[in-house]
């Protein structure tokens, strides 16, 4: 499946828009525009305006770490353990199980 031009444009964009970020520049339309052509791609001059008032009214930094998030919250401290941890909660018992039978001091077979 081939990309659009909406879809590279709006790459071109994001990716500029966090080029920009990540040095610490103010993400302007200016700034976005500048970024996309040095890069040598072409873009609707719309996209760079349409970014930088989106990004005014949201923190860059939290739309980054929610990135991730499948929509739902994060949950509250206390509750129960994520997914990868139960899984290593799992491998530390039954490590511990293996030991315990080591331990019986008695040869079955011997």
């Amino acid at each position: 499946m081939a990309a659009t031009n909406q879809s590279v444009d709006e790459l071109a964009v994001t990716y500029a828009a966090l080029i920009l970020h990540d040095s610490g520049v103010p993400v302007t339309a200016d700034a976005i525009a500048t970024v996309v052509k040095a890069a040598g791609v072409t873009i609707q001059p719309f996209w760079p305006g349409l970014f930088e008032r989106v990004l005014k009214e949201k923190d860059l930094d939290d739309i980054i770490l929610s990135a991730g998030a499948a929509g739902g919250s994060a949950p509250a401290a206390g509750g129960a353990p994520a997914a990868g941890e139960e899984a290593a909660a799992v491998v530390e018992e039954e490590e511990e199980e293996e030991e315990e039978s080591e331990d019986m001091g008695f040869d079955l077979f011997g």
